[in-house]
Order: structure tokens, then sequence, then C-alpha cells
């Protein structure tokens, strides 16, 4: 048995698939300050983009595939990082002054959670700050229990440091 853990370097980017590509694309650049940096054509159409954001957001790319944009709706693939309560609290204000419904900000596990975000094809896009409000217990297994039925009541206060 391989006992070498393998090399790696962070997430190089994430992908989701979509119906249509330019709605995709306004609501990314709109919302999160997403711009395009590569274009995937096939037989001259446009079938993917490469997105980057000029602030520290994980690379994205749009993949035009709308069958599987629908089975994948309601899915949240992925959180970005937000690094302070103070930015997510910022984001929130943004995305409502926008007209977006969401969750608004709060308590997590360790940080503060931003969910219920959907993009233009329903997927959740969810944030999580690496700013925490209290520290996992070193060297042990972190036990979270029914995180999804116990969101909805926290509140937006943050949590003793323990």
């Amino acid at each position: 048995m391989d006992t070498q853990v393998p090399q790696f370097d962070g997430v190089h980017h994430l992908k989701l698939p979509v119906s249509d590509l330019d709605r995709s694309l306004e609501w990314y650049r709109s919302r999160l300050g997403y711009a395009v940096a590569m274009e995937f054509r096939e037989n001259g159409l446009v079938m993917g983009l490469a997105l980057y954001h000029p602030n520290g957001g994980p690379r994205l790319a749009l993949r035009l595939d709308p069958g599987k944009a629908a089975s994948s709706s309601g899915f949240d693939y992925f959180s970005i990082g937000v690094p302070t309560k103070a930015a997510m609290e910022a984001l929130s204000a943004r995305l409502t002054q926008l007209g977006d419904a969401h969750a608004g900000v709060q308590v997590a596990s360790l940080g503060w959670i931003l969910s219920g975000l959907l993009d233009p094809d329903g997927h959740e896009i969810r944030f999580y700050t690496t700013e925490s409000h209290k520290k996992a217990p070193e060297g042990q297994v972190y036990l979270v229990e029914n995180s999804r039925r116990t969101a909805a009541p926290r509140i937006q206060e943050p949590l003793p440091r323990q």
C-alpha cells in the first residue's frame, strides 16, 4: 500500500454547467466581479468560459450544458472564501441591493456563512469566512451534527471564543 501523500497546490478552478453562457457571465460579473480570461470554442461556437476574479476569488469555468445545468440546480458545489465577517456583511448588503435573495450572514460551525444565493441556473453559491469565531479542537475530528437543520435559526452574533 502506498503511504506517500500526493503533492497538491490548491484548487485550480471550479466548473459549473450552465444553460446560457451570456446570462451566467453577466450574473457572475455583476454580482461577484468576475471577468473573462478565456473562451473555449467548438465548431465556431463559444461553449465555455474561464473566469478570473480580480480580488482573490477562485477561478471559475462555465460550460454550456443545459441538461446538466438543470439536473444540478439547487446543489451547492462549493463555498467561496471571504476573509472576514465584515467583508461577508458587505457582500450580503451588495447582493440585497442588487435584488438577490439569500439567507443573510449566519453563524456557522467555525466562521460565518452566507447561503441561499442562487445563480441563474439555480446552483446555490455559498460564501464562508476564513476568519473564525472559535477554534476546532487540535488533533481531533470536529463533529458538526445536523448542520442544515440547525442553520436557519442561528443568530448573526458571534459565539463566545473557546
